[in-house]
């Protein structure tokens, strides 16, 4: 029986990798539970689980007894004891910056690591890669394209690739005119076509930021050229990404748009697990594809630009997007000025060594820049 601790585990991810454990009886226990604020849904993990540890990361008054410990270094502090209780694997499903501290204390543990914060990858790849092999443990994506990339090269090998492509779902504005993006919403960009998510993703998939962090996060988890990682629509959200190899033949991973494929494959890693969610039926399904148009969605190119120049332009990026999409689900800015925001960010100086300072230094200034550049937008 594996152990696992569940970083983030009543958000989206939390609560997918749940399913996939309440699935698997006797295939996994869980030892540490992580959340930000949801007090109630902590506590009732814990009369589910009650050996395991319980950690609020972002409320330090009435916190009920239930709650183990407390705060960030409450969460460092358990991940650390999970080294002595011999926990196999750690899922982190926390959202955001706020995820690369916990994920570097997890490979510092000696455990392996479940991915699913993006930003991890996208801020520090080369601190995290050189972290995981000091300790000889695996970073295992969670994120759908990211696993599914991950499995084709393991099936079919690196050494004859040419190209990744990433297959995006457009998010709720794939076909709305670019002329109507001024009038955007919150409510609008957080009606998802195929996804249940939460808000902060949710958003960077209407902008195609997620698809563009995504961008960053592969050239640095598989070691290729920004080039080399293409982006094509796929409203369907069934194709969860392909790979071409060099004679031209192209192998694809296929499954309905649910998390808990790749989160299944992650925990069973390097074996596979028996339980099926939702199998494909081949005789009703229609796939499409169509090239993403970057005029309508700048934060594409812009990701690019950030993952070709490197450095620590990608924190740069990850840290405006960021503070752009809260700004706008504050109704403080428009839905077009989120782009306008991360490439005026973007247009300043980012070089410099990628060392663990430089990227906390360069997040906190990125954030404030937005600020800065916020007064020179209208509030909506």
């Amino acid at each position: 029986m594996k152990k696992i601790a569940l970083l983030g585990a009543t958000g989206s991810i939390g609560n997918s990798t749940l399913d996939v454990i309440r699935k698997n009886p006797g295939c996994f226990e869980p030892v540490l539970f992580s959340a930000h604020t949801a007090i109630e849904s902590l506590v009732r993990l814990g009369k589910e689980y009650p050996n395991a540890c319980l950690v609020l990361t972002g409320k330090s008054q009435n916190v009920p007894a239930e709650i183990h410990r407390i705060g960030r270094e409450g969460l460092l502090w358990a991940i650390e004891e999970c080294a002595h209780s011999g926990v196999d694997i750690a899922v982190n499903g926390i959202s955001g910056a706020a995820g690369l501290e916990p994920s570097l204390a997890v490979l510092d543990a000696g455990m392996n690591l479940a991915l699913a914060n993006k930003e991890t990858i996208v801020m520090a790849g080369e601190i995290v890669f050189m972290k995981a092999r000091e300790k000889n443990v695996c970073i295992i994506p969670v994120d759908s394209e990211h696993s599914a990339i991950f499995q084709l090269l393991r099936a079919h090998g690196k050494e004859n690739l040419d190209s990744i492509i990433l297959t995006a779902s457009g998010g709720p504005f794939r076909t709305l005119p670019a002329e109507r993006f001024a009038w955007v919403k919150p409510r609008d960009a957080l009606a998802h076509p195929t996804w249940n998510m939460g808000a902060k993703i949710t958003i960077d998939s209407a902008s195609m930021a997620n698809k563009g962090l995504e961008v960053i996060e592969a050239v640095k988890l598989f070691n290729v050229p920004p080039d080399r990682v293409k982006v094509v629509l796929h409203p369907q959200s069934i194709v969860h990404s392909m790979v071409r190899f060099l004679d031209g033949s192209v192998y694809a991973q296929l499954s309905k748009p649910d998390m808990r494929h790749p989160i299944q494959d992650a925990l069973f890693f390097p074996d596979k697990g028996e339980v099926s969610f939702d199998t494909l039926d081949f005789t009703s399904l229609t796939l499409e594809f169509e090239a993403p148009d970057e005029k309508k969605f700048p934060l594409l190119p812009l990701a690019y630009h950030a993952a070709k120049a490197g450095s620590l332009y990608p924190v740069a990026y990850n840290a405006a997007n960021e503070e752009a999409v809260s700004l706008f689900l504050e109704e403080k800015i428009c839905f077009l000025d989120i782009a306008r925001i991360v490439e005026a960010v973007l247009q300043q100086d980012w070089t410099g060594v990628v060392t663990l300072e430089a990227v906390w230094e360069a997040d906190k200034k990125a954030r404030a820049c937005v600020y800065a550049l916020k007064s020179s937008f209208p509030d909506h």
